[in-house]
């Protein structure tokens, strides 16, 4: 068991390196593409908006950090009013307001679009998010659709097409896009703060129809390839034990949305705030319109007591390979500067 852990952690490690490049490339992609565009952004205007922004972040901080729910809600709906107010200021969508800690401001891939997230904590059981579109204009001027979170009046939030008017909420923090047949797919992942026991994690399609309004999830994960095929999803949900850590993002060198298999750590899978991740991951590929599920993307055929091995310096009878070994010796010698090893023979 030890030894496969080590290997399910060399997995993880890899995993969580790929997603970091992947993050800080997209991120500096984007800021490129943002500092061209904002520069339509007049002087005037634009020290309206740094004005704002002083205002928004220190109420961003009240809204997350005051210890008094009532304290927390006026400032949300400070917070709210202020921000669509600098909204207004003509070209303001070019603004990345940088400084409000604790609201997500993620552009989608394309940038035609921006969605702002945030989580109100009314005490250790309850908490609810806001959220809203803004849209890129051609004359600078607000588009923003509030999105209103009804996840507390749903049971089965995994098998509905939502609206900007029954949203189920999350904090998001990564947006991706695909296509197929020239329509885009924008697929969202977010975070929910849920309550005092678990947390979640939630995967979702969100497109536009004729009249360019969101629309969130759809039958876009399906099942039709595993062993046991299951109805598709129209979103994801993961439920787990607050604090743990879980994968649930797009890699991009693997293609694929990894997804951490839980498990309940005192063997009670009624008890979803149990649950943990058990080393394995699920995925999802995008083909043909749809997220396909692979049960298990990294396989690792190992036996009891085995571990991963790179270059073994013993073959299969036991025999010391003389060569690999003071190949292996000569390398362990070799100094940080890349000095030639001192032979230590002669």
């Amino acid at each position: 068991m030890i030894n496969c852990n080590l290997a399910h952690k060399f997995n993880e490690f890899l995993v969580k390196k790929k997603l970091i490049k992947y993050t800080l490339l997209s991120s500096l992609s984007l800021v490129l593409s943002l500092a061209v565009f904002s520069q339509k952004i007049l002087p005037t205007d634009l020290k309206k908006l740094r004005a704002k922004e002083d205002t928004l972040m220190e109420y961003s901080l009240y809204l997350n950090t005051d210890s008094l729910p009532e304290d927390r809600m006026i400032s949300d709906s400070i917070f709210t009013k202020t921000l669509v107010r600098a909204l207004q200021i003509k070209n303001s969508f070019y603004y990345p307001f940088d400084s409000l800690l604790g609201i997500s401001k993620l552009y989608s891939p394309d940038t035609s679009f921006r969605i702002f997230t945030w989580n109100i904590t009314y005490d250790d059981y309850y908490s609810r998010q806001r959220g809203a579109i803004q849209f890129r204009t051609a004359d600078g001027s607000l588009k923003l659709l509030p999105l209103r979170d009804v996840s507390e009046f749903t049971d089965k939030p995994q098998d509905s097409a939502r609206t900007r008017s029954n949203w189920i909420g999350a904090m998001y923090y990564n947006i991706i896009k695909t296509q197929f047949k020239g329509k885009s797919y924008y697929t969202l992942f977010g975070f929910d703060n849920n309550n005092a026991q678990s947390s979640m994690k939630w995967i979702e399609v969100l497109t536009f129809n004729e009249r360019s309004e969101p629309i969130f999830g759809g039958p876009f994960f399906t099942y039709d390839k595993d062993s046991i095929p299951k109805p598709p999803k129209y979103r994801i949900a993961l439920e787990f034990k607050k604090g743990a850590r879980v994968l649930v993002n797009y890699i991009e060198e693997e293609n694929l949305i990894l997804v951490d298999h839980l498990i309940s750590e005192t063997d009670q899978p009624e008890l979803q705030w149990t649950f943990i991740p058990d080393g394995d991951q699920e995925g999802f590929k995008w083909e043909n319109g749809k997220w396909v599920h692979i049960d298990k993307v990294f396989t690792y055929k190992l036996q009891d007591g085995q571990a991963p091995v790179g270059d073994p310096i013993l073959d299969s009878k036991g025999n010391k390979d003389e060569k690999k070994l003071q190949e292996k010796t000569d390398k362990n010698k070799t100094k940080d500067n890349g000095e030639t090893p001192v032979n230590y023979d002669n």
